[in-house]
């Protein structure tokens, strides 16, 4: 008996997941517990498993597709079964024109100066003039995208006209190497601009969805929100006498820099809670639980997991807990509600030897620090110059909710947390 398979609901804010690669094909052999499939979400990638041996009767959707969760998206059955029944009846894009008459296909190049072209777009079908079209076949000329000055928007030759004339010429064997998949980079150095062998490239990488979601966000995050940062140090000697200590003992949790900080960072919102907050639809949203967040580079890019509830924890509790979220999140196994949810974000940057940054703001967050590397600095002590070991801070924050001094008080109070870290873990 046939069974089909849905796109799960992965975390309680996932609407679509991205079918990334199809591990197994139409007609192959699977058996329960097989990896099937793997899709992605905008922070993390999951395989999808076949829930019973059988055949892969179907897949419903191409590699890239955007699917909305529980959607059929494959299904499983004895070889020669029917999967019709089970095909997603989704509603189609809006502006989606049927197609009905033939379209003209591109045809090959004539001439050695031919313009560089795509094919003629499919929809609108009938946007081209009869002269349009038939100027189109002549000159093998099919752009991609054009513009139509006619009623309606229909393209008329003379658009086709100027936009032949206007495009780049391309050599024979530039135009063979771009027949194979080659693409233009920049403009033309030969005479009179014309596309050579040389300005051509490889073709680019296609962008996954986690990474344009990650563009997005952080295009979103510059444009809504009025950010500063501040910048400071801390001495970071006790840093260093903990961490050498946690080193030489055994049988306790193995909290690095990183782990120290971010326990420094939340006893500090303990003190500030006006920081520990989310600016939403022009409201200001103040939490009394940490639920802290902290970045992680991973193969699929940057994730944020999220400690929750992390001021209820001590120094050892958290470094574990932020061991097994990066872990998690590296391997592309960790839950999606594991990845929101934070009121505050760490993101260190000292451990790769960045002396400054300018931390981005996630967005409703209205704060996040970024830990700097240690560095040996003067500092003027009893009339005298001494050196310490001095870790950077650089705090980001939303103007729109956080002002000057109050941002900067809580500063203050991670450097002073920092700097009595000793008093604060007991290892």
């Amino acid at each position: 008996m046939a069974i089909a398979v849905e796109v799960p609901k992965l975390g309680n804010t996932v609407e679509e997941c991205l079918i990334a690669k199809w591990r197994k094909h139409k007609g192959e052999a699977v058996s329960a517990g097989e990896v099937v499939a793997e899709i992605e979400t905008d922070k993390a990638t999951f395989e999808v498993t076949a829930p019973a041996d059988g055949t892969l009767l179907e897949t419903f959707f191409d590699e890239g597709a955007l699917v909305p969760v529980y959607t059929n998206f494959f299904v499983i059955g004895e070889a020669g079964e029917s999967a019709e029944a089970f095909r997603p009846q989704l509603a189609a894009p809006a502006g989606a024109v049927a197609a009905t008459e033939p379209v003209p296909t591109e045809t090959p190049a004539a001439a050695l100066d031919h313009p560089v072209a795509g094919p003629v777009p499919a929809a609108p079908v009938g946007s081209f003039s009869p002269r349009a079209r038939r100027f189109a076949e002549e000159h093998g000329f099919h752009p991609a995208a054009v513009a139509g000055s006619g009623p309606g928007g229909r393209v008329l030759e003379e658009d086709l006209r100027k936009l032949y004339y206007s495009s780049p010429r391309v050599s024979s064997a530039a135009r063979k190497h771009i027949e194979e998949g080659m693409e233009i980079r920049g403009a033309g150095s030969g005479v009179a601009g014309m596309v050579l062998s040389s300005d051509l490239t490889p073709p680019a990488a296609r962008i996954s969805g986690i990474r344009e979601k990650i563009a997005r966000r952080m295009r979103e995050s510059l444009s809504s929100t009025a950010q500063y940062t501040l910048h400071t140090s801390a001495d970071a000697g006790g840093l260093l006498r903990v961490r050498a200590r946690v080193k030489a003992s055994t049988g306790v949790p193995d909290i690095n820099i990183n782990d120290l900080v971010t326990f420094c960072a939340i006893q500090a919102l303990l003190e500030v809670p006006e920081v520990n907050a989310e600016f939403i639809d022009g409201r200001i949203y103040r939490h009394p639980e940490i639920h802290i967040g902290f970045a992680c580079d991973t193969p699929r890019g940057l994730v944020v997991p999220v400690v929750r509830d992390a001021h209820q924890l001590t120094a050892g509790e958290l470094s574990l807990q932020m061991k097994e979220l990066a872990e998690q999140a590296v391997k592309g196994t960790i839950s999606v509600d594991d990845l929101s949810g934070a009121t505050f974000t760490v993101s260190n940057m000292g451990g790769l030897g960045i002396e400054s940054f300018t931390p981005l703001l996630n967005p409703p967050q209205v704060a996040i620090l970024g830990v700097d590397a240690i560095q040996l600095k003067p500092v003027r002590r009893d009339g005298g110059i001494e050196f310490i070991d001095a870790i950077g801070l650089s705090l980001t924050l939303d103007h729109q909710v956080i002002d000057g001094a109050p941002g900067a008080r809580f500063l203050k109070v991670v450097k002073e947390k920092i700097e009595s870290v000793e008093s604060l873990c007991t290892i």
